[in-house]
């Protein structure tokens, strides 16, 4: 990496006029990769400081989750860049399996072709195809956004290595009976004709049907409820509980199943609530998972009654019906034979989807591979427990703990063509080989390979050691394993984080893969409204980085971001971002025109004014407290307080203050560029993370240094100056109260008004030029004679608005405002001592009222003056 150049003068300290960000941050990003600025070196004797893309899918292209993540994740990767550690942000890409094979099977649809026509060698080579010429569009979408990968490390789940860690952690699992292949019920969808996890199932209220079917004759008869009519064809039983007592007879016997030539048992099961329903349940051990565990108990028949696609194969009327249509027909048959005992619809309930493609799925019986995850789950949850990995916020630990400690085993196998495929080998006499990466694989006729491919989050959850090399033990995995932080969504918190905490602890001898896991929340609209296609507010960020710049974007993102809490977004938010970058640029820009610099050391405290001790003591302050907010990832805090110390107290305040000093020039204009110099070049470094390109270009010009990119993070330089910051305090409630005088008078900005002011008693003398300046105060002269008076911070401000106001009329007005606020305080003092109230009322409400009762006590001591200021007669 390309060390920091030694100071130089700006070789071109002109900026233009205004901020383009289209005609910067291409060529900027450029610089940086070509300068290697976010490589990182393994032999570096610098601490690590690594973090992991959460991999994109190769489908995919940037969403503004992408954004909004790889915008907090640069912040970090930045900062901690800046402060000397040798930094690890590494990229990649997820294969996506499900998603990947639809993309391309759609292609194929296209020329009235199937995977199938081609065979699967060919179809995987067509997906390697795609992915060469389409995929991973998402990688110049990340360089648009400024993400400081090290992309010389760019992994993909399906490359060479990454294949190797698979077969190499599938093999020790299996070699350690953590792996097994048994028929279990799983989730299964009709569209995308493979199995599904638990979380890649979405639930959602769906109108439906509950009918009431009845079983048997006479007093061998018995009803149940069911919302799945169609699954009745391979029902083995009929459950009740034990201790039912309207049942007892029943149980044991065999009762005439509907529709068919088949009798089934009653059976008794403790699973069965005798206060639900009828306290009688059907059970269809193929087709539901309760089911399937009655079925076990009791040494149940499994009968599946549909294919793969979800059509009814059971020969008769029904075979070759979709199961929704066979819903229909069945209940048709079943009234037709006075079997319906009652119908509710629409009958609302959960029912699961396919997260991919949105088809409702089925629970099937079927032949696949599971993860036995009882010991990896457990080790998942001590490591949070134990204090190794710490979640932020840590108000998320029981949802992750809700999850690891009651993990049911893991379904991992797929029946795809596109991924990493099981490495098990069938023989011809019943023979089950797993194979290493360094194993042969068996020849010889009758051997076959397991056709089925593994769950995508199975290699994902490799990310964090199999990106650095494992299983070799490579130099970038002693240097930058484990991560030192997580930043991801909590809603992945279960599908990702949770099989890398399981896989990290148990590949890398007990090591859990990172130190931190700090979970965001999810973008939203301005209104809080989930983005969606279908509500028609889904955001591309390219549009809005075309439009304002990639810097508004991101800085738009990062204010929003508090810990594990959903960020809404709308654009005017943009805009407002926008005006702070042009606000950034324009304030540096008049500085450095008027003087600001960073040659020579800065001056001593004694040659200072007290806005130059003001501004400095304040920087110390802001950069400590940005520290302490990066370190407790309080993205939207850090911004805000950046913003307000840029915009407020430098570009406002400091910069206004200082054009006296300016204009005179000499001594005081010199020091006072220096102090200028010095607070932007901090000021510039310190929102570098989260606005890169424009103070990139800024901080360069200003300094004449190579790059902010490798730039010193900046220090606390401890100086503190209360004194200082009280009198500057003062200073600006002056000129706040007059200001917002003159405004209620209705008089314009720029109109001279005399004034005389006694400043006796108070720090201000020595700023009198500038309270003179800033206000439009004029000297008081002959005949000045005082109409208002305003008395702030011990000072006094005498103004003559002589045929400026009516005076009578403003008394009716301040007056009038005055009740209200006293009206106001009243309301509030009420509230706050009523006890019933304070015991229901939520901690914001009353935080709401408390800041009414002290706006309105602020008012009224403003409105008092106000009056009290006014001409009497």
């Amino acid at each position: 990496m390309t060390e920091n150049a030694a100071q130089q003068p700006a070789s071109n300290p002109e900026l233009p006029t205004q901020y383009v960000p289209a005609e910067v941050e291409g060529k900027l990003y450029e610089r940086w990769v070509e300068r290697g600025y976010f490589e990182a070196d393994e032999k570096s004797d610098k601490p690590p400081f690594t973090v992991v893309i959460p991999p994109p899918n190769v489908t995919g292209s940037l969403h503004l989750g992408h954004a909004f993540e790889h915008t907090l994740i640069d912040a970090v990767t930045r900062r901690k860049r800046m402060q000397g550690y040798e930094t690890l942000w590494q990229p990649g890409m997820d294969h996506a399996g499900i998603a990947t094979q639809n993309v391309v099977e759609r292609e194929l649809a296209k020329d009235g072709k199937s995977r199938h026509d081609l065979g699967r060698e060919a179809f995987v080579e067509r997906v390697w195809q795609w992915k060469a010429e389409s995929g991973g569009q998402i990688s110049g979408q990340m360089r648009r956004l400024g993400d400081g990968v090290d992309w010389s490390r760019e992994r993909f789940t399906m490359d060479e290595g990454l294949s190797q860690a698979v077969q190499t952690i599938f093999k020790k699992l299996y070699d350690d009976e953590l792996i097994y292949r048994a028929e279990r019920i799983i989730n299964w969808c009709p569209r995308c004709l493979t199995a599904i996890s638990d979380i890649e199932v979405e639930y959602q209220d769906d109108d439906g049907e509950l009918v009431s079917l009845k079983y048997g004759d006479g007093d061998d008869s018995v009803v149940v409820a069911t919302t799945r009519a169609e699954t009745m064809l391979g029902d083995t039983a009929v459950a009740v509980h034990p201790d039912d007592a309207r049942y007892a007879h029943l149980v044991g016997r065999r009762i005439k199943l509907p529709l068919t030539d088949r009798t089934i048992p009653v059976v008794a099961d403790e699973h069965v609530d005798p206060e639900f329903g009828t306290g009688a349940v059907k059970v269809t051990p193929a087709h539901d998972p309760n089911d399937f565990e009655i079925g076990r108990r009791h040494d149940l028949p499994n009968i599946t009654v549909m294919d793969e696609r979800a059509v009814i194969t059971v020969p008769g009327p029904f075979q070759g019906l979709d199961r929704m249509e066979a819903r229909s027909a069945i209940v048709a048959a079943l009234r037709a034979e006075g079997r319906i005992v009652a119908e509710k619809r629409p009958y609302t309930h959960s029912v699961g989807h396919c997260s991919r493609c949105k088809t409702t799925v089925e629970p099937r019986l079927s032949m696949q591979w599971w993860v036995k995850v009882d010991p990896l789950a457990r080790a998942a949850g001590d490591a949070v427990r134990d204090g190794r990995v710490a979640i932020h916020p840590k108000e998320m630990e029981p949802r992750y703990f809700a999850w690891v400690d009651n993990l049911r085993d893991w379904c991992i196998s797929r029946q795809l063509w596109w991924g990493h495929r099981i490495p098990v080998w069938y023989g011809p006499n019943g023979e089950q080989i797993c194979v290493g990466p360094d194993d042969e694989a068996p020849t010889g006729e009758g051997w076959t390979q397991d056709t089925d491919v593994l769950d995508t989050w199975f290699s994902s959850g490799l990310w964090p050691f199999s990106t650095l090399g494992w299983p070799e033990q490579t130099r970038s995995l002693e240097k930058f394993y484990p991560n030192s932080v997580l930043i991801t969504g909590y809603d992945i918190l279960f599908f990702w984080v949770a099989r890398m905490m399981m896989f990290g602890l148990y590949a890398m001898d007990g090591t859990p893969p990172f130190h931190t896991i700090a979970l965001h929340g999810m973008v939203r609209d301005e209104h809080g409204k989930k983005m969606s296609k279908t509500f028609g507010n889904v955001v591309n960020p390219l549009d809005w980085m075309d439009k304002y710049g990639t810097d508004a974007v991101r800085f738009t993102l990062a204010r929003g971001a508090n810990p594990g809490v959903d960020v809404p977004i709308g654009e005017d938010w943009v805009q407002g971002s926008r005006n702070f970058a042009n606000k950034v640029w324009n304030a540096t820009r008049f500085a450095m025109m008027n003087g600001a610099t960073v040659e020579g050391p800065l001056p001593d405290p004694a040659d200072m004014s007290a806005t130059d001790r003001w501004i400095l003591s304040r920087l110390g302050a802001v950069v400590a407290e940005v520290d302490a907010y990066y370190e407790d990832y309080q993205f939207a805090k850090l911004s805000d307080s950046l913003f307000h110390f840029a915009w407020d107290e430098v570009f406002d305040w400091y910069v206004e203050l200082s054009k006296t000093s300016f204009f005179e020039g000499g001594g005081p204009a010199k020091v006072s560029g220096r102090v200028l110099g010095e607070v932007l070049d901090t000021t510039l470094r310190l929102l570098h993370p989260v606005i890169p390109f424009v103070t990139e270009t800024l901080w360069t010009t200003l300094t004449g240094k190579e790059s902010v990119v490798v730039a010193e993070w900046p220090a606390d330089s401890g100086f503190r100056d209360a004194a200082a910051e009280r009198e500057i305090e003062h200073l600006q409630q002056v000129i706040t109260e007059v200001r917002r005088f003159r405004a209620d008078q209705g008089l314009q900005p720029g109109q001279k008004v005399p004034a005389r002011l006694d400043l006796s008693g108070t720090s201000l003398a020595a700023h009198e030029a500038a309270i003179r300046q800033l206000l439009r105060l004029q000297p008081e002269g002959d005949g000045f004679h005082a109409t208002a008076t305003l008395p702030v911070a011990g000072a006094t401000v005498a103004l003559d608005l002589s045929g400026t106001i009516d005076v009578e009329a403003e008394r009716k007005r301040l007056t009038k405002d005055l009740g209200a606020a006293e009206k106001e305080k009243a309301q509030a003092i009420a509230k706050l001592g009523n006890e019933a109230f304070l015991a229901k009322a939520p901690d914001n409400v009353v935080d709401k009222i408390r800041g009414r009762l002290a706006k309105a006590e602020a008012d009224i001591e403003r409105l008092t003056a106000q009056v009290a200021g006014l001409p009497q007669g």
